[in-house]
């Protein structure tokens, strides 16, 4: 049978893996060979057939639910319930309309909106609300986290910006939102954010200063991920329960273990209600439920069990949760856990074992935080050593303690203030390990690399004392040495980042990098920060030789202070100063040769604005030409022609991110490139590429990579090949381009 769970398990999985799901026929056939296998008593292959059936048949269904193709871009007036706890940030609402309707079209049943300078609004409400709809898609860039795939996960059909609404009735049974209201109300000694997080599982209050201390140690799970709440809360009772019993104060009529199993079920399931019973919740109560129920029944099963039923429970409820990274990373420490502590644990002192459980998460869940692209915390093993009984034991208790008593006068406002304190002290603590030993973002491996860095993981969970063990230290080592994508003199790696409406061009020689333009900030959001620095690092790049910014505008220079807060960049270049930032001025005809390529600079001396200032970089790789051009327009262009750089290009970033202002016919005819790179976000509000431009482009055959439907794009500049977008690698969920 065991056999059987884990064949179940695989089909589940499969389809996350595929290009393209499954046609109708083809699960046709593979549910007839099903029945078959079931007829033959083949049980562990007929439960591989219907898991791939069961779990494809859940995604088709998730795709036809997201939005038409037709809707999308349009503005449509749509009415629906608002559901789960807004996220009230800056001057931006954002929440998620469950239900929505409209009379001009059919619409997915759960929408998430944004509205500038919206209300406050609360879950439970009805609203009428003029929407821009967009399918569901966001930024795609190597090795990065995959949006398209998380939305699909929680079942988010459409996104969508809120132009105007009115409230058509109040909130009904909003009582999660009016918990939240009270919690944020309630003086906590500065930590009613983080509080609200513990409790409701609600993470949109804490600030940008928390989440980066909560991620350089690794105790982002102990604070806005509601499934790890699940399981302390249900082992303090069930440990009350046990001490109570130890102590000889329990009721000796009444058995411990079938109370104590039910105790922590229940107070379970109840904070699960509490934190909004969403996916991370629903996997923790279904696991914790299995394993209860093996305590209580089944120990005669072994460990290994209650993990494959709680996996399949799972993947039955929702086959697309293993889309999200927090599926893997929740299983992958319950494993680990199974593997090493499995009939060990009692011979270990508490801290003994207490440090060596912290050890061995640190080093099982090192492979899939590489394979998931996701920062690995050097300090984890020692915050979560102190943050984890600190939270379990002190703080949480007094949390949910002082949230069911806040109908008391002073007493739950008090036990909230005492938790808040707590909470800071243990903030405190955290912000010394994170400044102490930041996050690291590993670069990307290739397979081969990774499978030893597996292996080398498993020779370490193995027992002391087995051969070879030691032989897993070389081996895990190598995820910090990864061998550097070779690039051959006369040649170099080009990739336009996916940054929305903005830019930013990497250009790597053999042993040179160039960053062109560092991404858009605007507000609270630094696309340099979040997008530029982690593809940089992932891809390997741990200094910049040099970072070229074209002009002043924040869609090109925003993100310029955070990329130099994030790596070494040995000289920067602007075409405009920036007082923010120290930077030579672009010198129109300095040029320098790296690895065989040669690389120019031109600035037009007759600029009178600030895009006419740009600063253009052309790339000469063995007779193949890129011209990186800025935001110049059509008098700048003109000018361009007129210099003695002017002739046939291979490649042409679209000037002006292909505004209509840019990329005149004189200026085409003279380079006729052979692709245009344009980076511009979806729907913006600039009208970018303008349709005359794109007209231009298509009546001279010029093939167009648009970051906004092919993510970021790679071409290797010197080989003559063609260029490829990210969004062309296959995957089922991805829109076709």
């Amino acid at each position: 049978m065991r056999t059987g769970m884990l064949a179940l398990s695989l089909g589940l999985l499969c389809p996350i893996f595929l290009t393209a799901l499954p046609s109708v026929g083809t699960l046709s056939v593979l549910a007839v060979l099903c029945l078959v296998c079931l007829w033959r008593r083949l049980f562990p292959l007929a439960f591989f057939l219907f898991g791939v059936c069961w779990s494809s048949l859940c995604a088709q269904s998730a795709l036809d639910d997201r939005l038409a193709r037709q809707l999308d871009g349009r503005t449509l007036w749509i009415e629906g319930r608002v559901v789960g706890l807004p996220e009230q940030g800056g001057q931006r609402v954002r929440f998620e309309l469950q239900d929505a309707q409209s009379r001009r079209a059919e619409l997915p049943r759960r929408l998430r909106l944004t509205w500038q300078d919206g209300p406050a609004l609360n879950s439970g409400e009805h609203w009428r609300l003029a929407v821009n709809l967009k399918r569901p898609q966001g930024l795609l860039n190597p090795h990065a986290a995959d949006a398209e795939a998380m939305l699909l996960a929680r079942g988010i059909g459409g996104l969508g910006s809120v132009k105007d609404g009115v409230r058509t009735a109040p909130a009904s049974g909003a009582w999660r939102d009016g918990i939240r209201q009270r919690l944020l109300a309630t003086p906590a000694n500065g930590r009613e954010a983080a509080l609200a997080a513990l409790v409701l599982g609600d993470g949109a209050g804490l600030a940008r200063e928390d989440w980066n201390v909560l991620q350089a140690t690794g105790t982002v799970h102990l604070l806005v991920i509601s499934g790890q709440h699940i399981g302390l809360l249900a082992g303090l009772v069930y440990g009350l329960v046990v001490g109570l019993f130890r102590l000889g104060w329990w009721p000796q009529r009444q058995p411990w273990l079938p109370w104590a199993c039910g105790l922590a079920f229940a107070a379970a399931l109840g904070y699960g209600v509490l934190a909004g019973f969403q996916v991370p919740v629903q996997r923790a109560c279904i696991m914790l439920a299995v394993v209860l129920l093996w305590r209580l029944r089944f120990r005669h099963l072994g460990v290994a069990w209650p993990l494959l039923v709680a996996l399949n429970g799972v993947l039955l409820f929702e086959p697309l949760a293993a889309l999200l990274p927090g599926f893997w990373l929740s299983f992958g420490a319950v494993a680990v856990l199974v593997m090493v502590l499995g009939g060990r644990l009692g011979r270990w002192p508490i801290w003994t074992a207490w440090g060596r459980v912290q050890w061995f998460i640190a080093i099982g869940l090192l492979p899939p935080l590489l394979a998931l692209g996701l920062p690995v915390s050097l300090s984890a093993p020692l915050a979560n050593l102190v943050a984890v009984p600190w939270l379990s034991i002190l703080v949480l208790p007094l949390a949910l303690a002082g949230t069911l008593l806040l109908p008391l006068p002073l007493v739950g406002e008090g036990l909230l203030w005492l938790a808040g304190g707590l909470l800071g002290w243990l903030f405190d603590l955290l912000g010394w390990m994170a400044a102490w030993r930041p996050a690291w973002i590993p670069p990307a491996l290739p397979l081969w690399s990774w499978l030893l860095v597996c292996l080398g993981a498993f020779l370490l969970l193995l027992p002391a004392g087995l051969p070879m063990r030691l032989l897993g230290w070389p081996l895990l080592l190598l995820a910090g040495f990864t061998p550097r994508a070779f690039v051959p003199p006369g040649q170099v790696d080009v990739w336009q980042l996916d940054v929305g409406q903005g830019q930013a061009f990497v250009l790597r020689t053999r042993d040179h990098t160039l960053l062109y333009d560092a991404g858009p900030a605007r507000g609270d959001v630094d696309l340099g920060e979040r997008v530029v620095v982690p593809t940089l690092l992932k891809l390997g790049i741990r200094r910049l030789d040099l970072m070229l910014i074209s002009h002043a505008h924040a869609d090109h220079a925003g993100g310029a202070l955070a990329v130099q807060r994030g790596l070494p960049v040995g000289r920067v270049v602007a075409g405009e100063p920036d007082p923010s930032w120290p930077a030579d001025a672009c010198a129109s005809g300095e040029a320098w040769v790296w690895n065989e390529v040669r690389f120019s600079l031109w600035q037009w001396q007759g600029a009178d604005d600030s895009n006419q200032h740009s600063c253009v970089l052309k790339v000469e790789a063995s007779g193949e030409t890129l011209l990186l051009a800025g935001d110049i327009d059509r008098f700048a262009e003109q000018a361009w022609l007129q210099g003695f750089q002017a002739g046939p290009v291979d490649w042409l970033q679209a000037p002006h991110h292909g505004s209509r202002t840019s990329s005149s016919a004189a200026f085409l005819d003279v380079l006729r490139p052979r692709g245009v790179l344009v980076s511009r976000g979806r729907h913006n509000g600039f009208g970018h590429p303008s349709p005359l431009v794109m007209a231009r482009y298509a009546a001279r055959h010029i093939a167009v990579y648009d970051s906004a439907v092919l993510g970021a794009v790679h071409l290797r500049l010197g080989s003559f090949g063609s260029a490829r977008g990210e969004r062309e690698r296959g995957k089922f969920w991805r829109d076709p381009t």
